[in-house]
């Protein structure tokens, strides 16, 4: 991440001796806009993971949805912290008592949660490919605990990949850390990236052209959706990130790159239950019911209270 972003605003020196903070109204309205779509998302993120971690049985699907929700509600949660932090500092004119390297290693940490989110979505995508390309290995000889395991190694590739990330960053060894910054591109754009996306056209080919049951092709429909707007909202932070990790001069301010990440975190939530919902009234019981209609493909049922 940039870290001039998280340098001190200029001031102006008035005809009085006074100093007159210079706001960017463009960059105010935006981080505005992330503070406000992050709290919208948190509690987004913060319902399903109370729907699918206490209402709703486990299912391989709700496995990866609920550590999807878990990475989004950290993103969120960083880049409320760091936008925050920015944004008083802007409206304040003066240095809050924390440094650049501190603000940093937010922008590196939210980088952990995004990176996990593409993992766990390529994941999804590839199982319910396989799902349907290999039916009866799926229902006879698929193990277990395959998403929870799967899950776990996401998990521990991501906080791995960043924590070397980190340390060779903040610690000024330049050379390893550009190579550090390639493996993990390299892992993010050939590797997760192109299985997300041809698994879920062959997941669109299946939709479009088959007859399968509507609580199949409204699951179908959710991940497509998921990964569609990762696409448009999530990638865009990585391409630039890339740019101005390899002294490329990227176009546009980076918080709109910020803001449209967040959009990305955020909206999931919605996806399921505009999905789900259909055209019935929303209430708290009906959301509910929302979930399980988009997961009840692998036999989810609702716990009673």
């Amino acid at each position: 991440m940039e870290a001039n972003h998280a340098t001190p605003s200029p001031a102006l020196t008035t005809a009085a001796g006074e100093n007159v903070c210079e706001v960017d109204v463009f960059d105010a309205a935006v981080d505005g806009a992330t503070l406000l779509i992050s709290l919208c998302g948190l509690v987004g993120n913060g319902a399903v993971l109370w729907l699918l971690g206490c209402r709703i049985r486990r299912n391989p699907v709700t496995i990866y949805v609920l550590n999807l929700a878990v990475a989004d509600f950290t993103f969120l949660l960083f880049m409320l912290t760091y936008t925050l932090l920015y944004f008083l500092k802007d409206l304040s004119c003066f240095m809050l008592p924390i440094s650049v390297r501190h603000l940093v290693s937010l922008l590196l940490l939210s980088l952990f949660a995004h990176n996990m989110g593409m993992y766990l979505l390529a994941a999804v995508s590839i199982e319910r490919c396989v799902s349907i390309l290999c039916p009866l290995w799926y229902r006879c000889r698929r193990p277990q605990h395959l998403s929870a395991v799967v899950c776990a190694l996401l998990w521990v590739l991501s906080i791995t990949v960043i924590t070397t990330v980190t340390s060779l960053c903040q610690s000024h060894q330049h050379e390893q850390c550009r190579l550090a910054l390639i493996a993990m591109y390299v892992l993010n754009f050939l590797l997760f990236a192109p299985s997300m996306v041809i698994s879920n056209i062959i997941l669109l080919i299946k939709v479009l052209c088959s007859s399968m049951q509507r609580q199949h092709r409204r699951l179908y429909i959710v991940i497509f959706l998921t990964v569609l707007f990762f696409l448009l909202f999530g990638v865009p932070l990585s391409i630039w990130n890339f740019m101005q990790h390899f002294s490329f001069d990227p176009p546009g301010h980076h918080q709109v790159f910020f803001l449209l990440a967040c959009i990305n975190s955020s909206i999931n939530p919605f996806i399921y239950v505009l999905v789900g919902i259909g055209k019935r009234h929303c209430s708290l019981a009906s959301l509910q019911v929302a979930f399980q209609r988009v997961f009840e493909e692998t036999g989810v049922t609702v716990i009673s209270a």
